[in-house]
């Protein structure tokens, strides 16, 4: 069995209106291949989700061009021994920015990343969110991750 870290994650950005939700989980999902400055592998397995604000029969739904809030919760894999949740958290919220930023460009703010409860995942998950994980991963960490679903 590979040695790894499990580290239960949200993330939430804005995302342009003509953002798509899955193709925005796939390249969350692909970010978490190799992490960090030495290049470690790793394993992200979650499911994301629209946070738009909700429009009461009253009010006007949102403008054409305003963005729209997304969000994952899952949990991320990473090999090796001697990692801490906090530099995974970094290297995972600095491959995720750069990622974000590489395809819809500058929307205003960096994506959050937190290391969070893993029963908060559990509770938390919309069940109409999207299945997303990692392609190509090492079977082990796949394994790993997969196992707290």
């Amino acid at each position: 069995m590979l040695d790894s870290l499990i580290v239960p994650l949200f993330v939430t950005t804005d995302l342009p209106p003509e953002a798509e939700l899955a193709e925005f989980g796939e390249l969350l999902a692909g970010t978490a291949r190799v992490l960090g400055d030495d290049g470690y592998e790793a394993f992200l397995v979650g499911r994301v989700f629209w946070l738009d604000r909700p429009v009461l029969p009253e009010q006007s739904p949102a403008a054409e061009g305003e963005l729209r809030f997304a969000g994952m919760l899952g949990y991320l894999a990473a090999s090796g021994a001697g990692h801490t949740t906090r530099e995974v958290v970094r290297d995972v919220r600095r491959a995720i920015g750069q990622a974000v930023t590489g395809r819809y460009g500058d929307v205003g703010v960096a994506p959050a990343v937190f290391a969070i409860r893993d029963q908060d995942v559990r509770e938390r998950t919309p069940e109409l969110a999207i299945h997303v994980d990692t392609r190509d991963a090492a079977a082990e960490l796949v394994s790993a991750a997969r196992s707290y679903l």
